[in-house]
């Protein structure tokens, strides 16, 4: 699984860094390093709401530093069952 994070000027102002730094935190975390690779991209196309965040080749989704957890849980965690 491949999870890009934009670090566009409009993402890094939301909170990019913020929401790399807790996703690299809770792969190791859950020890996802061999199934989870973190990526930084510049824009995503989705510049008006959050960050903007790409898990392989799904629609882009919006992730505020606050809604951290709750995406990986959902989102990667829950990819990972499928």
């Amino acid at each position: 699984m491949v999870v890009q994070v934009c670090i566009g000027s409009a993402c890094h102002l939301k909170g990019s860094y913020v929401v790399i730094q807790k996703l690299k935190s809770l792969i190791e975390e859950h020890n996802l390093g061999d199934f989870v690779e973190l990526k930084s991209s510049f824009c995503l196309g989705e510049c008006a709401n959050g960050v903007s965040v790409k898990i392989d080749s799904q629609k882009v989704k919006t992730v505020l530093p606050k809604d951290v957890e709750k995406f990986f849980e959902t989102e990667i965690l829950g990819g990972l069952e499928r």
